[in-house]
Formats: structure tokens, sequence, C-alpha cells
């Protein structure tokens, strides 16, 4: 080989890109679900998040290849069609929980909801192959792109803010603090930017990488340009510094706890099959009145059961009132998740997934009504073509609370009660006009099983915490319960599937709000608009 075959031929960090972007069919589209489902093990419960690292720069290359708009829209959504099935693979569990009922909602779940979220991935990339940009200009705006449709997912059409790239981080403390500033979608903007940089290794200096050029990666050259491995280097250097700042604030951070309070979790692992059956009822009560009243190394000042952990109208039932008044701690409570029904003067009957605070005499002394409710899970959006009920509703469907509320209970700081899912949506878990001490998440996870879904769900309550600087106490019928403090730390848990109770101090909240507490999703749009700005410069002076 002569030195002029040496110098034309592919370098070794060019091979790769140059045959994804001469991928066509249903061969590129397959590599793109490949990406995706890869992407996904960054997520909880596997934590791999270096895969990041060869997923978003694989998705960038196949777009190289691509020649029109209908092409860069399908790659992007065969990425998210993969993601968000391996991502949100559990959400079919549930149906099994009565599957005679609702086996025709088994494709809906299992793939419906993946080909409706991959639609904002499909755009993602669209955008960022209408923009023509290639190099460091095009990682830019991708990671822009990606964010602005992340955001988007959270929001539109009631939102479905799960499994965002910034979770990846739960697994790791220090670099997590950083949602205190910038809140999960700033810490998703900057991960995927990070991780997008190798994409830029594989362009050609001085070339028209882009989606119309016949250049890019397919060009020959013989090193990467010394730009992109100096933006990698210092992408990399970013996340080492968050590291150590957030290492830092943990390492500073006090583990005081509120006085006179002790907290019992009360995890009975009621299978859900079992939860509703009349049969069973009055079994399920007893199981957790038990754990409630099994001795305890300290007094317990306050017992604390999942969401629906009583399955009866228990405003209208004084029997089961007194049953939990019994096992409730003197001049404490027991708080509870439960339905409930009221009647408006029109005589027209509304339900709530509600969460009630009983004292020692059996009195109901404080209620809270969920507000951001699940759909097709408690009520049906599309009734008029769907004749069936809800289906954790048992049917019948629940009517929404008045939104986030600091509910002040006996002998407790004021709380931010929040049920099941609420607990997802970033910036939305607080009244943002009366500052609560903690959140409160109650939660039925036997839904699902033993799958993923428990553990990232108890990973994004974990995020809150951070965010909103609260401590954050969680209760789930068959796991995951535990204690959170402000700072992400967890002080107490309980693992999924097993049956038992948690004994805890209460920690205290941070005295001031975070700056994310504070400016709340501005940040992230300030990151964002930089991100933008600097994507389009860069690009115009290529």
């Amino acid at each position: 080989m002569t030195a002029t075959d040496t110098l034309s031929s592919p370098a070794p960090l060019r091979r790769i890109p140059a045959r994804l972007a001469e991928l066509s069919g249903w061969r590129r589209l397959a590599m793109a679900a490949v990406f995706g489902g890869l992407a996904t093990f960054a997520l909880p419960p596997a934590y791999a998040v270096p895969v990041l690292l060869l997923a978003f720069p694989g998705l960038l290359w196949l777009l190289d290849g691509v020649r029109t708009g209908k092409g860069a829209f399908a790659v992007g959504w065969f990425f998210g069609f993969a993601h968000h099935l391996l991502g949100l693979y559990w959400i079919s569990a549930a149906l099994f929980t009565d599957i005679g009922r609702f086996w025709w909602a088994l494709p809906l779940s299992a793939a419906g909801l993946p080909i409706l979220l991959s639609m904002f991935t499909g755009f993602a990339t669209l955008v960022v192959w209408k923009l023509r940009a290639a190099g460091l200009a095009r990682v830019l705006l991708f990671a822009a792109s990606w964010a602005v449709f992340e955001w988007l997912r959270g929001h539109l059409f009631t939102g479905f803010p799960w499994n965002l790239i910034g979770y990846s981080w739960t697994g790791f403390l220090p670099v997590l603090q950083t949602v205190s500033l910038t809140g999960v979608y700033g810490l998703s903007l900057l991960t995927v930017l990070v991780a997008a940089l190798p994409a830029a290794l594989g362009d050609v200096p001085n070339s028209q990488t882009g989606p119309n050029s016949q250049t890019g990666p397919n060009s020959q050259t013989a090193a990467p340009p010394r730009r992109a491995w100096a933006a990698l280097a210092a992408g990399l250097a970013l996340f080492a510094g968050l590291s150590g700042w957030g290492a830092m604030r943990l390492a500073g951070a006090p583990a005081e706890t509120v006085p006179g309070v002790r907290l019992r979790l009360v995890q009975p692992a009621i299978d859900q099959r079992l939860k509703w059956e009349p049969a069973e009822r009055v079994r399920n009560i007893q199981q957790q009145l038990d754990l409630s009243a099994a001795p305890a190394s300290e007094p317990i000042t306050h017992v604390i059961w999942a969401e629906t952990a009583v399955p009866l109208f228990l405003e209208q039932d004084a029997r089961v009132r007194q049953a939990l008044a019994a096992v409730t701690p003197p001049g404490g409570l027991l708080i509870t998740g439960a339905p409930r029904a009221s009647v408006d003067v029109y005589g027209e009957r509304s339900y709530f997934n509600s969460l009630l605070a009983v004292d020692g005499s059996g009195a109901v002394t404080a209620a809270f009504d969920k507000f951001h409710l699940v759909p097709f899970g408690e009520y049906m959006p599309l009734r008029q073509w769907l004749p069936v009920g809800a289906i954790a509703g048992n049917g019948a469907e629940f009517s929404a609370g008045p939104g986030p509320v600091s509910l002040p209970m006996k002998g407790l700081p004021p709380v931010s009660p929040l049920i099941c899912y609420e607990v997802i949506f970033p910036g939305a878990v607080t009244d943002p006009g009366n500052r609560p001490q903690w959140l409160l998440n109650l939660t039925n996870d036997a839904w699902y099983g033993n799958t993923a879904g428990p553990h990232q769900h108890f990973a994004i309550a974990q995020t809150r915490a951070v965010e909103e600087g609260l401590p954050l106490v969680r209760v789930a019928n068959t796991g995951i319960s535990g204690v959170t403090d402000a700072y992400g730390r967890v002080t107490a848990m309980l693992g999924l599937g097993q049956r038992g109770v948690v004994d805890a101090a209460l920690p205290k909240a941070l005295p001031v709000p975070t700056l994310y507490g504070r400016a709340g999703d501005m940040i992230f749009g300030v990151m964002l608009l930089s991100c933008i700005a600097l994507g389009l410069l860069a690009r115009h002076r290529r």
C-alpha cells in the first residue's frame, strides 16, 4: 500500500459513520431501532449511561444518509419506538390483572403508547435534518431539538414525562444534584448534548456534511477535526465538574430530621388481583392493621398506608374508621389512600382517588383528591368511541381534584400530597404560593408486578426531592416504599415485593427553595435558547 492509498482510505473513526450513512431502506430503520433500544439501558434500573455515547452519535450518523424529510422523520421515529417499547413494556402488565375484560387494550398499551411517543423523536430528527447543519453545530441543534420535544412530551395531551434522559443520573447522586439548578429537563439537555458529541468525530473538516450532501462521513481524510476532540473533552469535563460540585454539595449537607415525628410506612404487598375482590377486602385491611400495630424500636407518631389501601368509601364507613383509629398512634394520625364519593347540589355523584387522614377518634381530619388523573386508567378520554369504563376505577371514572396543595395535618409540617404518577411532573408537585415542607407520594405499583416500572417510578420521585429541595416519603402497596431527603439520599427503604413496614424519621426541608424551585423551567429555557443560538452561529460560520 502506498502513502497515497493510506491517506485516501477512511480513518478508523470514520468507517462506522460511513457505513451507517450508507444504509438504506429497512436496514437504516432497523439500525435506528437498535440505537433507540440501546439508549433505554441508560435509564433506571440499568443506569448504563455510557451507552448514550453510542446511541445518539449512531442516530446522527444514520441521518447523514437520509435524502428526504420523510426519511429523517422515520429514522427518529424508529429510534423512539424501540426506546419507548423497551422502556415502557411494563405498562401492559396492568392489563393482566383482568385480561378477560381488557384484552383488547393489550396492543394499545404495548405498542400504541410507544407509537405516539415516537412522534416526538421523529419530529426532533426532522428539525435537525431541515436545519442542514454539520459538525458541532449539528450536535448543538440536535440536543436542543431533542430537549424541546422531550419538554413537549411532558406537557401536551396531559403530558407523559416518563423516562426523560436526565433520569439516567438517578443512579449517581452527585450529578443528579444538577436538577436543583436546572430541573430534569435541563439535565436532559446537557446529557444529550455531551452524549452526541462523538458524532462530530466522523465529520470531515470544511466539508458540506448534511442531509443533502454527497460528502460527510463518506469523505476521506487522515484524522478527525481537532475541534471535535476538544468539544468532547470539554463535555466530559463539564460532567466531571458537575459531579465534583454535587459531591461537595452532598458532603456539606446536614442530615437533620423533624423533631417529634416518627413515620411508619406500611407495605402489605397485596396482589392487585385480590385487592378489590369483595371477599378479600376485610382480610387486606386486617393485614395492614396488623402491620401498623407491630412493635417498634422507637415510638411511632404517624402511620401511612398506600394508594387505595382502604378499598372502601372510608368516610361512609364508621366501623372501618374505628378499626383504623385503634392502631393510630396516640396524638397522631393514620394517613391512607381511599376512594371518596361526593354528591353535588344537583344530585350528581362524583368519585375521587383520595388521601384521607384519620385520628385516634376515627374522625377524618384531612383530605386530598388526586388532581392529575391517568388517561384510560382513571378516566376515558375517548369514551364516545370506547364504551368501556376506566381500568383502575374498576369500571367507574374518577374526577380531578383542585391541584397541588400544602395540606396541614396534625403533628406534621405542611405536606404536598401526590398520588401515583402525579410525582412524575417536574415543577408541578407543590403549591407555588405556599411551599410545603415535604412531599408524600402514595402509589400502588402492584399493577406492574416485578418489572422495571416501580424502579423507574421511585427514581423519578427521588428526582423531585432534589429539584424542590424537599424530603419525599413514598408508600407503595408492593413497593418500592422509602424516605428520601432533600438531596435525594435514601434514608430508609423496603424493596419491591417485600411485605413489612419502614420506620423512619422525617428529614427536614432545605431552609430556602432550590434555584429550580424558585425559577422552574426558566433556567432550562435560557439553556435551550443558548444552545440554539450557538448552534445556529456555528452553522452560519461553517
